[in-house]
């Protein structure tokens, strides 16, 4: 007897269709059912609004959550970084894989580094967080750019650069890995250059409170280490009362595995370490004022020791004036 396929609710773009027929394949395989996708179209996807404008949060999941609630899709695929950071009860965060790479990639003509633009050079990004850290680095290191904000898909942004409107946009590398087209990055961005959003490079795997059954599946698909490391980094985002659009970076990682990251260069292979080191930044869209402070401890063990890791780095930012570089608080 043919089992009923499992239903994938997902966002109708080229990355969030092939990140979920990423997961559709891993969870069919746990399962041993087929699993459909259902493309549904979220208020983001269709606002040509700017991200800080409609208000970021959320935008791109409340339809996808909504479709879970009235049981049109039996579990739903987000890009982590665009989940609000509190969680309905109705619904659960069933697992959260291992994530790729969370740093940010210059996309730039001629092949050029970001330390390689010309002056006035024109950069393209829909991140409040990307510019501030973009603009505060040039002023840092004598740059000459201008951060220009922009909207749309990733062909759409490269297309830019590819056109000769901008000198360059800046991407996720884990969108560009996921669809293949890792080979248009220019430049890897550290993240001591720039600090990535929360939770990015990571996916989210969410499915209605009350079916056991499939929270256990999915459970397979879940990597620990990489949900206390988001778990913190979201917990930080929370404490400073910040939405997913607000100029805020973090990334909570393993120190002797992560200078690559900060050079650059490919990740290392995992080791057994014992410490995690969670870094934040926040700063005006003008680069002008940032705070960034660091703070490390244990490896977290439970859910709450990473939620207390986020919150008490988000106060120590705040006591340095974080509140007041954000422009607007969540409500």
């Amino acid at each position: 007897m043919t089992q009923q396929p499992l239903r994938l609710g997902t966002r109708r773009s080229r990355l969030a269709m092939a990140q979920s027929g990423q997961v559709a394949d891993t969870v069919s395989q746990v399962t041993g059912r087929p699993v459909e996708l259902v493309e549904i179209t979220t208020y983001g996807d269709v606002s040509r609004e700017a991200l800080s404008q409609i208000g970021g949060t959320g935008v791109f999941v409340t339809a996808l959550r909504d479709a879970l609630l009235r049981g049109e899709v039996d579990f739903a695929v987000h890009s982590l970084k665009d989940l609000p950071t509190t969680q309905p009860e109705e619904l659960v965060l069933a697992a959260v894989p291992e994530r790729e790479d969370p740093r940010d990639v210059l996309v730039a003509r001629h092949h050029l580094k970001l330390t390689d633009l010309p002056r006035g050079a024109r950069i393209g990004t829909g991140s409040a967080r990307r510019a501030a850290q973009l603009n505060a680095y040039a002023r840092a290191h004598g740059l000459d750019i201008e951060t220009v904000p922009i909207r749309g898909n990733v062909d759409t942004r490269i297309r830019y650069v590819h056109d000769g409107e901008l000198d360059a946009v800046v991407l996720a590398a884990a969108g560009l890995s996921r669809i293949g087209r890792l080979d248009e990055v220019t430049d890897f961005l550290s993240v001591d250059t720039v600090l990535p959003a929360p939770g990015q490079g990571a996916l989210a795997i969410e499915c209605t409170a009350g079916n056991a059954d499939l929270i256990a599946a999915l459970g397979e698909l879940d990597d620990p280490f990489t949900r206390v490391a988001v778990t913190a980094e979201r917990s930080l985002l929370a404490a400073l009362e910040a939405g997913c659009s607000a100029p805020v970076g973090a990334l909570a990682d393993l120190p002797p595995l992560t200078a690559p990251l900060e050079r650059g260069g490919p990740q290392a292979e995992r080791q057994i370490v014992k410490e995690m080191r969670l870094r934040g930044v926040v700063g005006t869209p003008d680069g002008t004022r940032t705070v960034q402070l660091s703070t490390t401890g244990p490896v977290p063990e439970t859910h709450d020791q990473a939620l207390a890791l986020g919150r008490g780095l988000a106060a120590e930012m705040l006591a340095q004036g974080a509140a007041g570089l954000m422009g607007e608080r969540a409500q």
